[in-house]
Formats: structure tokens, sequence, C-alpha cells
């Protein structure tokens, strides 16, 4: 039998100590060992470390690209009413280009499943959720893209909000999701979304806790109604800077608490560290929620992008192995086994809290998979080593070469 791709010369810490050939049929991974056989194609690893790609469970596509027409680069309350100024002159061309643009440079960083939030409101309509759909058919050779429609300017407070966010649903919106701090009755957005997730069978996010005000959180009531709702395993919650704040006793309290309710949370590390702390002039706090803190309880955590080069945060490449070493820093961490923890809240952490079905290195999966200038996970993280190649279903989807220095002769 010959393959349709072998990957040679692979290196995946989770299988062999030694390098692996991964054969690929029917796009899917056939066969892996020392010597598994011809191939019409093969591909040489170089003894990198192969990953199934990084997972990116919390960006904003639509709202991408965006800081050239802002005009303040400042608090949280300041970019949400920046984005509310200019997207209603969003046309659906527009958001199109701009979040193909930031899908792209997600894909050549190595990642192959994202879920993007998709703001609807009266102000944008759908213009957003129907441009996300479109890449999300046409990128469908390289990225799974999940689609979360959420209302980010408050839903009781504006009306026509719910409606569009139902029409959304019928349409083909992927899950929903929520922002209660920007609704004028938080617990009734939170009550009103679950409602549309039971009536659609959908799973939710919520934007969460987005402050350092550790007195009072809504992080209670979402735990609170997924059990009513029997929603255990299908809700994330995304920020919830509110942990940062928190004495350790009371973060590990919350940290059961999600872990045996089934909430998982999403950190943000880039836009959170740009957009915390900032009435103060000195101690600034990082304003980063303690995800290491909240995995090694078992609770499923992800890091994330957020945002790209808009006012919530006024920079971005989309790497999420960059991601993964800033979030390293800001918590301080340093031992191997915090930095695989790391890779893994950019990999197979996040693929949990989507439920991807298949996802990993592994006989009868997907052949998703990235390469990566690295010998092994904690070195990848530390390095944040480049993104090398990728393959989606068995197909080869892009390349980066190594930087090679050209050294003059006789030096």
């Amino acid at each position: 039998m010959s393959f349709d791709l072998v990957l040679d010369h692979a290196l995946v810490p989770t299988l062999s100590e030694k390098p692996v050939s991964i054969a690929v049929q029917d796009g899917l991974i056939a066969a892996i060992g020392i010597d598994v056989g011809p191939a019409r194609m093969r591909e040489d690893a170089g003894f990198s470390l192969v990953l199934p790609g990084f997972v990116d469970s919390h960006i904003h596509l639509d709202k991408a690209c965006i800081l050239d027409r802002c005009r303040a680069e400042g608090s949280l309350a300041e970019a949400i009413g920046e984005v509310a100024r200019l997207k209603a002159d969003f046309s659906e061309s527009d958001i199109h280009a701009r979040a193909e643009a930031t899908l792209r440079m997600a894909i050549l960083q190595g990642t192959t499943r994202i879920r993007t939030h998709a703001e609807i409101d009266t102000r944008i309509g759908l213009r957003g959720f129907h441009a996300l759909q479109r890449l999300k058919r046409d990128y469908a050779f390289a990225v799974d893209l999940e689609i979360c429609v959420f209302p980010q300017e408050g839903l009781t407070n504006d009306p026509g909000a719910e409606a569009l966010l139902v029409k959304a649903c019928e349409e083909g919106a992927d899950l929903v999701g929520g922002c209660p701090y920007t609704d004028t009755d938080p617990e009734e957005q939170i009550a009103r979304i679950f409602a549309i997730a039971r009536r659609f069978d959908l799973d939710v996010d919520f934007h969460l806790d987005f402050d350092l005000d550790p007195s009072w959180s809504h992080l209670d009531v979402v735990m609170a109604a997924t059990e009513l709702n029997g929603w255990q395993g299908r809700v994330a919650v995304g920020h919830v800077t509110k942990l940062s704040a928190m004495p350790r006793e009371q973060v590990a309290a919350y940290a059961a608490r999600l872990a045996r309710v089934g909430v998982a949370v999403t950190v943000l590390p880039a836009t959170d560290l740009f957009l915390m702390g900032r009435g103060r002039d000195h101690s600034v706090p990082r304003g980063v929620a303690p995800a290491h803190l909240l995995a090694e309880a078992g609770v499923t955590c992800s890091i994330a992008t957020n945002n790209v080069m808009n006012p919530f945060t006024p920079f971005g490449d989309c790497s999420l192995n960059r991601m993964a070493n800033l979030y390293a820093n800001i918590a301080q961490l340093s031992r191997k086994a915090d930095m695989a923890l790391c890779l893994d809240m950019v990999t197979h952490q996040p693929a949990r809290l989507m439920r991807c079905e298949g996802y990993g290195i592994a006989v009868g999966n997907p052949a998703d998979m990235v390469v990566v200038d690295a010998k092994g996970e904690a070195e990848a993280v530390a390095r944040i080593a480049p993104v090398l190649m990728g393959f989606k279903r068995g197909v080869k989807t892009f390349e980066r070469p190594r930087a090679r220095l050209l050294q003059p002769s006789g030096v």
C-alpha cells in the first residue's frame, strides 16, 4: 500500500522519544511509526516538533485591523465606544477584507481551528456574521472556523438585538455568546442567552467579569445558570480578569466550582494586560486571570488572541505560541512542565473547550498538523519557535522556510 502522504522525522513527544513518520490516507492519520512504508508524497519535518495545530478559542475577526480609523486607544469603555461609532459604517465587503487578512495571518502561524466572535446588534445587523460565513466556506481548506454571535452593546438595552441574534442562529451560527457587563440588566441577559442556546441546542461563550473589582462577580450567575439549564461542559467564559484581583484561596474556591460545573475559561493576555489597571500610576496590576492555577484544579483553560490591531489591542500577529509565551511571562512561569502547560492551553485544552472531534496526533484522527522549529514543547514556548509548515486533512496549506544566516566564506 502506498499512502497519500508521509511526514518523516517528526518529533511527537507524547508518542515517542524518537522521531517518527506519520502516514496519511484520505485525509486521516493512517499510521505512526519508524518505518510506515511508501507514499505518493513525502515531506520532511526535519527532526522538529509536530503538533495537531494551534486552536484559537476566542478572536474577533469582524473588528480586526481598524486601528487607523480610531481616535482612542485607552480604557475598555473607550474601546467599546470607538467600535460602536465605527461599525455602523462597516460594509460586509470591508469586514470580509479585514477579517480575511487576519485569518490568513492566523493560518500562517499554524492555527487550524478558530472560534470567532461576531457582534450582532442594531448598528451592524448581520453584515459581520454574513462576512464571516463566507470566510468559513472559503477557507475550510486550511482552518475550521466556528462563529459565535453575541451582543457587544448589550441585549436588554438594545431593542431589536435579540431578534437579530435569533435570526443569526436560524441562519447557522455555531454558538451564541453574551456580554453582561455592557447590559443594563446583566442577569436578565444571561438568562436570555441560555434560553436562545436551549432553543437552538448551541454552546454558550460569555465575555465576563472584565474589571478588577473582586467584591462581586457575574461568574456565580453563569455557573448557576449552567447547572439550571443542564449545560455542563458547553459553557465558556472569556477574560474573567476579576480572578486576578482575588486572593489565592478565593481563586481556588472558584476553580473547584468551575471544574465541577464544567465551565471553561479563556484568558486573553494581550487585551487583558493592555486594558486592565489603567487607573493606576504605579504598581499597575497585570490583570490576567491565573489560568495555570485553574487548569491545575481541573478547569478546561485556553489562552487566545482576542483582538488584533484595534482599540482593544493595538497590536498582534495571530501567533498563539507568542500568546502562550506572553502568558508565561505574565504568570512568572519557568519550569518545563509549566511551559508545556502553556502550550497545552493553545492546543489540546481549547480543542476540548470547543468540543473539537478527532483532535490530536493519533491514528484515525484528521491529519491536521503543524511543524514547529523546536525539539520539545517547553522549548517551543520559551523561544516562541516559528511554525515551518502546516497540513489540513493531509494537504499542505502553507510553508515558512527556516531563516538562514548567509555567512561569508572563510568566517
